[in-house]
């Protein structure tokens, strides 16, 4: 397909800074106004140029055909219980949003509790959390309008399925906590912004509060916040036995915290400050009276479980639980009176069952490589839930006797594909500095090693984050195609732990990109492809990834597939949340944070007349995480300065934000978009 590319005339300002004595130019800043006419007849006139491309791309519509059979598969949730009824989630295959469902019995017929797609026409409005009072009769849940991390809480009745009055704004990253009489739950919130700013102001100062039901928000009871520390955030959760509220204390994306607690049992009881040295990673995982147990990363980057006596909580007498493995300690959960620890070895799932001294009663056996989450309950709770996928494998739910050991299926999915035509293997590579480096590669049985085959190549590296396999739904249809699927498990990630994670932060940013060139090299080096057969994505940081490694290396990629990404490393932390991304990236207003930032921002790293991978950037207009300006501003760049006539577009969804509670139908438009753009451009749709 031959295109002449008019790209639209995107207008330049003249706006130069001198930020730690480097003079810097920054000609469409206008675009960072996502309100103003300009930006959207800009963004118009992107979307004409990219889609009038995309809808004469020949695999489109086979593909989309053929993902929407795929996706056409019952799934379900992990199942909980709570006050003697079950809940679980469930989508019939193509709803745009999950439905949940509330049972009086795992075998019982389940009858619908909340159905997001009730909500809106066009499946935008989606449930981002809920929590149900330990009697089973109520329920606060959290609906997001358009992708928005903006929460709106609500109670909903459980027996009767109506709401009640109660209505909470300005929620954002929080959940709720009930008191153990129903009577209300603590949740966070920040003050309303101002006119214009929704998506884009900056978010501090979050509030503790707590909300009775049947009153107004404006007459909930402010539990804890500090005007002194505007990026202080706060989780609250009420323990079991009703006596306490711990708060876990954030403070940007940094896995170090703090946590205090207050005794509910005293009026007005005063926050205790136990752990205020932010010095760590403290994650609480119950009590048992004045024994407190937490999941800490203290002088054990890859993490053990610690008891601290709160009436003794002098760091001298802190018990030592379960001690550090060679493995990495990635959650615990205290059901059944004893600790299941979830495990990662080598980026895939391992899960051990301790009792309450630390003592090892049984390791839970899976079917084949792969990631297990779950495993939530009570601290009396005789079963648990949890689920077990592969790149090939839908997740199964599983229910589990903690007594016996035995895992019975509870939900199994059926998809039209086969998986035994599919394997997985992992291999480990050397990065540029000598690191090694894991990588799960997945692909048709008997594909042909000549160098000759598309392959997709995928990363994150970022924010302690562990890419696990998990079902590759999309991959199935770009293997199918006859591609190859690579994950590396990049540094920055959380994969060996806090070490692996520090050494892709900050000054080590440049790290995590050279992990993944060398991924691509050793794939291209053992004939898997060949860089005009290889694809890289990645979202939001991974999207920073991908921007990255294109301007670095412009010559390795056929095909670039930006999302919603971090691009201008600049002024990332000048909207909604992103000063909180100064842990892991560093801070432009330091003079040798800025220069490490300043040689890899893919914005500022652009070069005129370079022949650039075709690339499609996606974003959402309602991203008010990575805020869109990012990619608008990078895909005006890019097609200013792009030396090839291969394609440079941007492919903005309206009323999407940055990935979490988007339509199925949305999401499947995406997915044809991407795998026909990257296959064309690969030359293999002839």
């Amino acid at each position: 397909m031959t295109t002449k590319f008019d790209y639209p005339q995107t207008a330049k300002t003249n706006v130069l800074e001198v930020l730690n004595g480097t003079s810097v130019d920054d000609p469409y800043r206008w675009l960072e106004d996502d309100n103003a006419p300009e930006t959207k007849a800009w963004v118009e006139a992107e979307n004409k140029v990219t889609f009038a491309y995309l809808e004469k791309l020949p695999l489109r519509e086979k593909l989309k055909t053929r993902l929407t059979e795929l996706w056409n598969y019952e799934r379900f949730g992990i199942p909980f219980q709570e006050g003697g009824r079950y809940f679980y989630t469930r989508n019939d295959g193509l709803q745009n949003q999950s439905v949940l469902y509330v049972a009086d019995t795992l075998e019982a017929e389940p009858r619908v509790l909340l159905d997001p797609n009730t909500l809106s026409s066009d499946g935008t409005v989606s449930l981002s959390g809920y929590t149900i009072s330990d009697d089973g009769n109520l329920m606060a849940y959290g609906l997001s309008s358009g992708g928005s991390d903006w929460q709106e809480w609500k109670v909903r009745d459980v027996r009767t399925g109506k709401d009640l009055e109660d209505e909470l704004k300005w929620v954002k990253f929080s959940g709720a906590s009930w008191t153990k009489d129903g009577k209300g739950f603590y949740y966070s919130r920040y003050d309303a912004p101002k006119d214009g700013e929704q998506l884009k102001g900056v978010n501090y100062f979050q509030k503790l509060c707590y909300h009775r039901i049947g009153s107004k928000q404006s007459e909930d009871k402010l539990v804890y916040e500090r005007p002194d520390e505007k990026e202080w955030g706060f989780g609250g959760s009420v323990t079991e036995d009703n006596r306490y509220l711990a708060i876990g204390v954030w403070q940007g994306t940094s896995p170090k915290n703090r946590f205090f607690y207050q005794d509910l049992q005293e009026k007005d009881g005063k926050v205790v400050e136990l752990l205020n040295q932010n010095d760590a990673s403290y994650d609480f995982i119950g009590n048992a009276g004045t024994m407190f147990y937490f999941l800490t990363d203290l002088d054990t980057p890859r993490g053990r479980l610690i008891a601290i006596d709160i009436t003794k909580p002098a760091r001298d007498n802190w018990r030592e639980i379960i001690p550090q493995t060679e493995e990495t300690l990635r959650s615990v959960s205290f059901v059944n009176n004893q600790f299941v620890t979830q495990y990662l070895k080598d980026a895939r799932s391992v899960v051990k069952i301790f009792s309450r001294e630390g003592k090892l009663v049984r390791e839970v056996a899976f079917p084949g490589i792969g990631t297990a989450g779950g495993f939530n309950g009570k601290r009396e709770d005789t079963e648990t839930f949890y689920f077990f996928t592969g790149y090939t494998r839908p997740a199964t739910m599983y229910r589990y006797d903690m007594k016996t050991g035995k895992s019975t299926v509870f939900r199994a999915p059926k998809v039209k594909f086969n998986p035994e035509e599919f394997e997985t293997k992992q291999v480990f590579y050397t990065s540029k500095d000598g690191t090694r480096v894991p990588m799960f590669i997945t692909h048709k049985k008997g594909l042909a090693l000549n160098g000759k085959n598309p392959t997709y190549l995928y990363g994150y590296g970022g924010f302690n984050i562990s890419l696990t396999p998990s079902f590759a739904l999309t991959m199935i249809a770009w293997m199918e195609q006859g591609g190859v699927y690579a994950v590396p498990n990049l540094r920055g990630g959380g994969e060996y732990g806090e070490d692996w994670h520090q050494a892709g932060t900050k000054l080590n940013k440049q790290n995590v990109f050279d992990d993944f060139i060398a991924a691509a090299e050793w794939l291209i080096t053992n004939k898997y492809t060949r860089p005009d057969k290889l694809a890289i994505a990645g979202g939001s940081n991974g999207g920073l990834l991908v921007g990255a490694c294109m301007t670095q290396r412009p010559e390795l990629f056929g095909v670039a597939l930006p999302a919603v990404g971090v691009m201008d490393m600049l002024r990332f932390h000048k909207f909604t949340i992103g000063w909180a991304w100064q842990s892991d990236y560093g801070s432009p207003d330091n003079a040798e944070e800025f220069k490490a930032l300043y040689a890899y921002s893919p914005y500022h790293n652009l070069k005129p007349g370079v022949k650039y991978p075709s690339t499609l950037v996606t974003t959402g207009d309602h991203d008010d995480r990575v805020v869109p300006a990012h990619s608008f501003k990078f895909a005006a760049r890019l097609q200013e300065y792009h030396g090839g006539k291969n394609p440079v577009l941007i492919r903005v969804e309206t009323r999407a934000g940055h990935g979490a509670g988007k339509p199925t139908a949305m999401l499947i438009e995406e997915a044809a978009d991407k795998l026909a753009f990257a296959l064309h451009e690969l030359g293999l749709d002839k």
